[in-house]
């Protein structure tokens, strides 16, 4: 969508293709980072999605047996956005459309999902009514996520990394509202791990499993899982009778990947299909837009000219590898420092890592991990032509 509207204020002629007739999908990335914030202001579009409902993350806080600490403090951070904005994905996306409805070389088809790859460039697709249907392009960009059809259809092949873990979603009801802060914590004890995010009047919640072990986890019934993130949050029985059993209870199978090349002949992938983020930090969304943000400062010119190559989709990749490849290396750290002793067992308030502890004792150092989990190593700039007065 961010792609989209870029290049159709280029003048770009541009058609997005979206499989489900709305974009109403629970336990998405809700997480806009201060980098995309400065997108939309820079857009326009920044009093518009102020309206939007939504909390802010200021600082981001664990508690690893006995010990609180302040992972990450986003006040500290540079720029007009001193946090990170929670809002439905729904409704982000829906502005987006409607912003870029307002360009004239702008199409977006919902209920339209794509099937391949057509020869001569392009794809088939099967329209909202059922019908096949072809769409000629110059250039097809695959942004269907980690389970890419289009990264399938152009024979390009992720390298896949290990990781510990996969993720149950589950909604817990709030039995009060605590405001507009969004309070957004780890918890780890036990062998037991999870974190959370206020979202006014839920709590949205991620449980960590160990990876592959969801069907036997669900044997072992409903009420055990109750107990056990009940025990861990310190909710109530009111509050987890809303998990009232599986169906309430969606898996995310974690993977993390990265494609040696991200394009291919009239093709390139983005965001997951290009790189699959782990749920960790929240960085996927942040990641995928300004991956939209450099492909169409580089790719508007080209494709206005008809002169889109090869080298201008390796110049994409060129641009966002570095950034992508440091944030998935602070993932993986992640994982190691964090996930993996803490379903172990063997994290608790003498164990906490190293970097925590020094942050902890030095406040000033939450900034560091803020910044790099709230704006990443590298910021894309808005390309002139998309810019339009707030």
């Amino acid at each position: 969508m961010v792609l989209g509207l870029l290049l159709a204020r280029a003048g770009v002629e541009v058609t997005v293709l979206e499989k489900h007739k709305d974009f109403f999908r629970d336990f998405r990335g809700d997480t806009v980072h201060p980098p995309t914030l400065m997108l939309l202001d820079e857009l326009g579009l920044g009093e518009r999605f102020a309206e939007l409902p939504s909390r802010r993350l200021e600082k981001m806080r664990m508690l690893i047996g006995d010990a609180t600490i302040v992972a990450a403090d986003f006040s500290r951070i540079p720029g007009p956005h001193k946090y990170i904005s929670m809002v439905p994905q729904w409704d982000f996306l829906n502005l987006l459309a409607e912003a870029a409805a307002e360009e004239p070389t702008f199409t977006l088809e919902m209920g339209a999902e794509v099937l391949g790859l057509r020869e001569g460039g392009g794809v088939r697709y099967r329209d909202a009514d059922g019908e096949e249907r072809e769409l000629a392009a110059s250039l097809v960009v695959g942004c269907d996520g980690r389970d890419s059809l289009i990264r399938a259809e152009a024979g390009l092949v992720p390298k896949e990394y290990e990781v510990p873990m996969d993720v149950w979603w589950v909604r817990v009801p709030k039995l009060e509202d605590t405001g507009k802060e969004a309070q957004v914590f780890g918890r780890f004890e036990g062998g037991l791990a999870g974190v959370t995010m206020d979202r006014g009047d839920y709590f949205q919640t991620s449980y960590l499993i160990r990876k592959g072990q969801d069907a036997a986890q669900r044997a072992e019934g409903i009420e055990k899982f109750r107990e056990r993130i009940g025990g861990l949050f310190g909710w109530n029985d009111e509050q987890l009778s809303e998990i009232r059993g599986w169906d309430d209870v969606k898996l995310l199978n974690v993977r993390m990947s990265k494609l040696p090349h991200w394009y291919s002949d009239r093709v390139l992938c983005i965001g997951d299909a290009a790189h699959a983020m782990s749920p960790v930090g929240g960085m996927g969304v942040n990641i995928a837009v300004q991956d939209a943000v450099a492909a169409a400062r580089i790719l508007a010119a080209p494709l206005l000219r008809g002169t889109l190559t090869a080298r201008d989709l390796a110049r994409v990749q060129r641009r966002r590898a570095v950034a992508v490849t440091l944030a998935q290396k602070q993932q993986l750290e992640e994982h190691k420092m964090l996930i993996e002793p803490a379903l172990d067992g063997t994290l608790n308030e003498r164990t906490v890592p190293l970097p925590l502890r020094i942050s902890d004792r030095f406040p000033q150092l939450t900034a560091l991990a803020a910044f790099m989990g709230g704006i990443g190593p590298l910021r894309e700039k808005t390309p002139a032509f998309a810019r339009r007065g707030s």
